[in-house]
């Protein structure tokens, strides 16, 4: 599988996203500005926000055409269905819960076997969450150094309101499909959209 190693403060300032969408609390103190001097074209801008919302979940092209797929075929308009099928990724949720740091470190705690859905083990990390479903923290998991570390880091997160947190069992349950509202982040996945359909 291959692995993106490109630091993520020079990825975040070229693609015009704070750190702290990824989670990284570091700010460049590069001019933010300093890219913005060229024309972009309209294929261009189609082209960052595509590559924008692949970096900020850690998804390859190939994986992210198929989601784009799945989200053409669904009811509704395309560019929302995508964002809420990255959304669901459960990667992502146990980052919305607060129990990484990073998607990447999710990514990986996921692949380790750390997370249960509905009382079962899970360890892929595009593994898609339904409404209804409980995302725990395993039982041995719960007692390791390394979560209570990144529990009391975390800690101050905001947790999105499409999911319940239960802080004490390390838990939550997905409330309601995620929408474009929901995301700490700017998008317009439109473009994703009108990019694809060429």
């Amino acid at each position: 599988m291959a692995v993106n190693r490109e630091p993520i403060l020079k990825r975040c300032k070229e693609l015009g996203i704070s750190p702290m969408v990824m989670g990284v609390a570091k700010e460049t103190k590069r001019d933010p500005k300093a890219n913005s001097r060229k024309k972009v074209s309209e294929y261009g801008r189609q082209l960052k926000e595509k590559q924008k919302l692949k970096f900020i979940y850690g998804v390859l092209e190939k994986q992210f055409y198929h989601i784009y797929e799945r989200a053409e075929k669904m009811e509704g308009q395309a560019g929302q269905n995508l964002l809420t099928l990255l959304e669901c990724r459960l990667d992502n949720v146990a980052f919305r819960m607060g129990l990484s740091m990073t998607r990447r470190e999710s990514r990986q705690l996921v692949t380790h076997g750390h997370f249960n859905v509905n009382g079962s083990r899970v360890d892929i990390p595009s593994y898609r969450i339904k409404v209804g479903d409980v995302i725990s923290l395993r039982e041995n998991s719960k007692k390791s150094v390394k979560f209570k570390e990144i529990v009391e880091a975390t800690n101050g997160r905001v947790v999105p309101t499409w999911l319940e947190l239960d802080k004490e069992n390390l838990s939550a349950k997905v409330v309601r499909l995620p929408v474009k509202e929901d995301l700490d982040y700017e998008v317009e996945e439109q473009m994703i959209v009108e990019l694809y359909s060429k």
